[in-house]
């Protein structure tokens, strides 16, 4: 019942409310995006949707207008270096993340669920076909962010992703939304240019 009718009812509903109430913050971004570098405000990408479609996921752009599109950041060397002064700050407090309430409102996206991975991020596409991970939709929030977001490697947050795809309910959702605002506050899991970065500086 809840995942095939009350999830998408309280995805709209939040995603809306969200809309209404952050709209004056997302204005003052996109005109901090906007001054501070050349380029849009907004950043379109192409990622794995529910049963492996593809939408374009919107984000504040964080980064130089020259960087790779479709690298996953884990994987481009030098990754700091494309992160604009805004960027840095918005990717750490994740608030360039707020365009994909949009996303959410539209259908293409929940607000718990997997993250979307990247079209050619083939390896972790692979993994979720494992656990059925891909055949819902892709969330602003998941069980495997609030294990450990960046830092997971493939194998690992795959796993967890298959967990929530069986363990789903409103009181894990609600879970992962409320635990989702701690770990953003305390910026845990956060990597740039690298997955499992934090466990190889820990080892050094």
């Amino acid at each position: 019942m809840y995942k095939f009718f009350l999830k998408r009812a309280v995805d709209f509903i939040l995603s809306l409310s969200g809309i209404f109430v952050l709209a004056l913050s997302m204005i003052v971004i996109a005109i901090a995006v906007k001054l501070d570098s050349p380029g849009p405000v907004l950043f379109r990408q192409k990622r794995v949707g529910i049963h492996k479609t593809y939408f374009n996921i919107l984000k504040f752009r964080t980064m130089r207008t020259d960087t790779p599109h479709d690298a996953p950041t884990h994987l481009l060397q030098g990754a700091t270096s494309y992160i604009t002064k805004v960027g840095g700050f918005l990717r750490k407090t994740s608030l360039d993340e707020l365009p994909q309430l949009f996303n959410i409102l539209a259908g293409q996206m929940s607000v718990v669920g997997p993250r979307p991975a990247l079209w050619n991020q083939y390896d972790l596409i692979k993994e979720r076909d494992k656990y059925g991970a891909n055949d819902i939709k892709p969330g602003l929030t998941g069980w495997a962010q609030i294990h450990g977001r960046d830092e997971l490697g493939i194998d690992v947050k795959a796993k967890l992703d298959g967990d929530y795809v069986k363990m789903m309910s409103f009181f894990l959702d609600a879970k992962c939304f409320f635990c989702t605002i701690g770990v953003v506050a305390k910026a845990d899991g956060i990597v740039e240019g690298g997955t499992n970065e934090l466990k190889k500086r820990v080892k050094k």
